[in-house]
């Protein structure tokens, strides 16, 4: 079999590819060497956003369609996307009021009609809950709205789709080599299949140029590897609203809400050589400390962190000397020389879609195909949800046993899907044995069958997010549970929700 597509790479930006390409009829290959979203695409800062702070570097391109692509998604995928608001002080800040304001009416106005609210510049504060919160909760402060994302679910749940449209998702399936004959691909795989394919996707995130070495194609040069990291504390704020802070070196540092009683702050930006060097710095640790503390009323030292996550983002190299300032966009290049080979470059987690009807359209021309708009007003698997509040209130009401922190976090996990999921569980016990935290049989055997998890890394801390705060020997129950499906000889079906 020719394959129209093989996709290298299980991040955001070749799921999505996958899900545009397999919508429109393609016969679709993904490879992944790792778990889908198992580096950069799950250590973003879990925003769906336009990027306010882009604004300052003039890229209002970017930032009108992050605003326009924030708004489909918040309806395509509503469980796994939700309305943040935002609080922005402005004390410590390196930019004048007059400024952050006219950003942030630009901000409302750049992306077209928003269902979300408008920006307020309120100056004086008097809320309680933020007065407690704050050092300096008398200083002017800013008010406006984003959106939160499980990333690492939406990076899975456009492969689900994708699968469900006939594409194959290999996962810990590695590119060993390829040839081009007859302007066609032959690709070795590690799972010991030799593949052709009419076209290839360089979608490999920050490993896109040793990938073009791999290809044969010329990988000079033009990426630039930038460490973003995060630390997890225990909750410095009450609330679901979020903070942006601005920091005296003018970089902008997030404070979250993350779990039930976490806070999440991010990030860096901290130029780096190799995609391995991924692991957080005690220098960056200190940094992020420091930015949360120069706001907070309840101070934090490295000694309160409790876990910290990093991931190297691959950003186009535009000549900037700054890592802050290197742009976000996006760049796609096309080589037709032999085997039509696109390559992509930079991106983020809300632009992906738009990126991926981008590819689709340079690639139709060298695949024959007119490619149609198949995904602007298509919900993700689960996502057929009015209002997450009735949905979540159905969940609830059908399955009482769950409790409602387990009923909350699966509805947002699976959405509608859940259905699927529990339509024969009439009891705590139809779910099988709880390993701990909440997690049962039942869903494991779902994240196993239908979501390609294969390690305890991919249920607890990409399917889930359980692993933070789990007891220790949650993993190790978890990774017996598997060896045991393994020895069973259990072989997973491709997804097909």
């Amino acid at each position: 079999m020719v394959h129209d597509l093989l996709i290298v790479g299980g991040g955001i930006n070749g799921t999505a590819i996958a899900r545009e390409a397999a919508l429109n009829g393609l016969s679709v290959l993904l490879v992944e060497k790792d778990d889908l979203a198992a580096h950069t695409s799950s250590a973003s800062t879990k925003l769906i956003h336009g990027g306010l702070r882009y604004l300052e570097y003039y890229e209002f391109r970017l930032v009108r369609e992050a605003l326009k692509e924030r708004e489909l998604l918040l309806h395509a995928a509503p469980h796994l996307i939700r309305p943040m608001q935002f609080v922005l002080p402005h004390a410590h800040a390196v930019r004048p009021w007059w400024l952050v304001r006219l950003g942030l009416l630009l901000y409302d106005t750049i992306g077209g009609r928003s269902s979300l609210p408008r920006s307020r510049g309120d100056g004086l504060i008097d809320a309680k809950e933020l007065t407690a919160q704050l050092k300096n909760p008398l200083g002017h402060h800013f008010f406006y709205w984003d959106c939160a994302v499980d990333d690492a679910r939406l990076t899975l749940f456009n492969a689900v789709d994708a699968a469900a449209n006939g594409a194959e998702i290999a996962t810990r399936t590695a590119l060993l080599r390829a040839d081009i004959k007859d302007r066609l691909c032959h690709a070795m795989l590690s799972d010991g299949r030799t593949i052709m394919a009419r076209a290839v996707v360089n979608a490999a995130g920050p490993w896109v140029e040793q990938l073009l070495h791999t290809l044969g194609a010329d990988g000079r040069n033009r990426i630039r590897l930038v460490r973003g990291s995060h630390i997890i504390v225990p909750r410095l704020f009450a609330g679901e609203h979020a903070y942006m802070l601005q920091q005296p070196d003018r970089r902008i540092v997030f404070a979250i809400p993350y779990g039930h009683d976490s806070t999440l702050i991010g990030t860096t930006d901290i130029a780096v050589d190799t995609p391995e060097q991924v692991a957080i710095s005690e220098e960056e640790i200190s940094y992020l400390c420091a930015a949360a503390n120069r706001y907070f009323a309840r101070q934090i030292a490295p000694g309160d962190v409790v876990a910290t996550y990093s991931g190297v983002r691959p950003l186009y190299d535009d000549g900037t000397s700054d890592a802050k300032a290197v742009t976000r966009d996006y760049v796609l290049e096309l080589d037709d020389s032999g085997a039509p080979l696109l390559s992509v470059f930079g991106g983020k987690i809300t632009t992906a879609r738009h990126l991926a009807e981008e590819a689709l359209g340079k690639l139709g021309p060298v695949l024959e195909l007119t490619p149609r708009v198949v995904t602007r007003a298509r919900a993700f698997p689960g996502g057929d949800i009015a209002h997450f509040s009735d949905f979540l209130a159905e969940v609830r009401t059908q399955w009482p046993f769950l409790g409602d922190a387990r009923a909350e976090r699966m509805a947002r996990a699976y959405g509608t899907l859940l259905r699927d999921m529990l339509a024969e569980v009439a009891a705590e016990a139809d779910m099988g044995e709880d390993l701990g935290a909440g997690l049962t049989e039942i869903e494991l055997e779902w994240m196993v069958t239908r979501e390609w998890a294969r390690a305890a890394e991919d249920i607890l801390w990409r399917r889930s997010k359980l692993g933070l705060g789990a007891d220790p020997s949650l993993e190790r129950r978890v990774t017996e549970w598997l060896s045991k499906r393994a020895r069973s000889g259990f072989a997973p079906p491709q997804p097909r929700p």
